[in-house]
């Protein structure tokens, strides 16, 4: 084929072309490496032939341009008329997710203690035995010392079994009056149940100052309680021991599951025990260079996820760490 027929039959091929594909395919079958204008480039062994096929290469090219030039703004024209959206319909309403509930009582205690004048701590996880222990005055036969009920990393090194550290921490950093509250992961070696799982959420609170009492600490906990749990729930404090506070207290608070006729979520008492608290004990203050006879101070410690459970009359912790959206999507 001669080279002037050769062009008019390309670019007719080229102008003929209705779709993007159809000019795709016309430009590789008149400009492709295994195209007869290719080939013909490719033997040219004279001045003469090249200067009139290097022009109708180029002719084909600009034309092939154009004309995807061309069907891109008919195919925008086409959408732009096909494809009008109508604002007067209802639009699609799209499912947004929503915080976890774990999130949402911390939210809420983090709201009420800041309210109270409290500095909110973030810390580490992983503890030294010293600060987990030691300071907090544990005695040596504990048995949160031992490896059955807490996850050793090393004989010094643990994953801390409350945020009970951070305290320490903030008092050895900082002269009192100090008023914290850490929330964060702790892990023990629990047997799962209704209202116990090895990894849980936790707040844990401190006040330092002159002239602190127990009726302080309980005017703290009625405060969180109430904003956790409303004015109708019943609150109860029980004596109990912990090393790190002398006299020490149990908070509980009542069954929402079963208004005190007893279930299997209160151990059929009509109560949930939902922390520990106490007066700083005095040794914990020598154990960070304070005068136990100038300051005094409570501490405090509530799980997030039995709050929740309590909150939202939920039987099992366990829903709170599986990630079940049929669960989740309820708060």
């Amino acid at each position: 084929m001669d080279a002037k027929t050769l062009e008019s039959e390309a670019m007719s091929a080229i102008s003929g072309s209705a779709t993007l594909a159809e000019l795709d395919d016309a430009r590789v079958r008149y400009l492709g490496r295994k195209s007869e204008l290719a080939q013909a480039l490719r033997d040219v062994r004279d001045r003469e032939t090249g200067m009139v096929l290097n022009p109708i290469r180029e002719r084909l090219e600009a034309k092939v341009e154009a004309r995807r030039q061309a069907l891109e703004r008919a195919e925008l024209d086409r959408r732009l008329r096909e494809e009008r959206v109508d604002v007067t319909l209802p639009g699609q309403e799209y499912r947004v997710g929503t915080l976890h509930p774990t999130t949402q009582i911390r939210r809420i205690v983090e709201d009420a203690f800041l309210g109270l004048g409290y500095e909110i701590i973030d810390d580490r996880e992983v503890e030294t035995v010293h600060y987990n222990f030691d300071q907090l005055a544990f005695p040596p036969a504990h048995p949160t010392r031992s490896p059955r009920d807490t996850f050793f990393i090393d004989p010094e090194r643990l994953l801390r079994t409350e945020t009970s550290p951070s305290q320490i921490h903030t008092m050895e950093a900082k002269k009192p009056p100090i008023y914290m509250v850490s929330i964060g992961r702790t892990y023990r070696r629990d047997e799962i149940t209704a209202t116990r799982f090895p990894i849980f959420h936790q707040f844990e609170g401190l006040a330092v100052d002159h002239g602190i009492t127990l009726a302080d600490l309980k005017g703290t906990l009625l405060h969180v309680m109430r904003a956790l749990f409303g004015d109708d729930r019943e609150v109860r404090f029980r004596t109990h021991y912990f090393p790190f506070t002398e006299p020490s207290i149990e908070p509980d608070v009542s069954c929402p599951n079963c208004n005190f006729a007893g279930c299997r979520m209160c151990k059929f008492t009509g109560w949930i025990e939902l922390g520990g608290a106490g007066m700083v004990d005095p040794q914990v203050f020598v154990n960070v260079d304070l005068d136990p006879e100038e300051w005094s101070g409570f501490a405090f410690g509530v799980g997030l996820e039995r709050s929740a459970q309590l909150r939202h009359d939920i039987t099992e912790i366990r829903p709170f760490w599986e990630n079940d959206l049929r669960v989740l999507r309820q708060f």
